[in-house]
């Protein structure tokens, strides 16, 4: 999860979100490339006498500032394309799982199997243990097996909320009478923390989303234990 002071993202917990945070220091550097170009530029020109009048009809010039940003422009857009469709592709998944937005907790169906749903609540601060995380935890974590493709399914039963995940480079609109799609692969094990990243009504940052990613057999007794109570 992200720490007090922390600059950049969090770390990744999927392959999408290492493809994510490598694209956005690719990106970062084309940005930092240009704007050292353009202080560059808006320096010289403010300390600099303009003499030389024929440098605004070169037609050399022209060449240079409209293909550079055309290069420039495909060189982000290209792995950008490369990301979209990996977070579309959806191939095989494990484990299918429909999360229902709710003001303001969230519903879990585990469509793999026949009767386990529950409902995920925020902790009240009064009910929390010693090193658990105010406004974070909640009663019912949503356990998944580790290293299995996850299909999520996401909808809303009364206003408009969204699914996220930031370690594992998850967002998903949740809409009343829609079900929207996307997929993610635990690489690791651990506990991912995530919120409602939609404004949706007066305690809209107080649904919080909890995913733990465990072995498979961890899942396997997790689950029958849920499916028993």
């Amino acid at each position: 999860m992200a720490h007090p002071s922390q600059l950049g993202f969090q770390d990744a917990a999927s392959p999408i979100m290492e493809e994510l945070l490598h694209f956005h220091d690719h990106a970062l550097m084309a940005v930092f490339l240009i704007s050292t170009l353009v202080l560059y530029i808006i320096t010289t020109m403010m300390t600099t006498k303009l003499t030389n009048t024929n440098a605004m009809d070169a037609q050399e010039i022209e060449m240079v500032w409209t293909v550079m940003p055309a290069i420039i422009l495909i060189v982000i857009a290209l792995p950008s394309l490369r990301i979209l469709y990996l977070m579309d592709e959806i191939s095989d998944p494990h484990l299918t799982v429909k999360a229902i937005g709710h003001q303001w907790y969230w519903t879990y169906e585990f469509t793999n199997y026949e009767d386990l749903v529950f409902d995920s609540y925020m902790l009240p601060t009064q009910d929390l243990s010693p090193g658990q995380l105010r406004l974070l935890e909640v009663d019912n974590r949503m356990v998944i097996p580790m290293e299995s493709p996850i299909r999520m399914l996401i909808s809303a039963e009364d206003v408009l909320h969204s699914w996220t995940v930031p370690s594992m480079g998850v967002k998903t609109d949740a809409i009343p009478g829609r079900l929207n799609q996307t997929t993610f692969i635990a690489s690791r094990p651990g506990v991912f923390y995530g919120q409602c990243s939609e404004i949706c009504g007066a305690n809209h940052s107080f649904m919080p989303i909890v995913v733990e990613a465990t072995s498979l057999n961890f899942f396997q007794k997790w689950s029958s234990s849920m499916l028993e109570s």
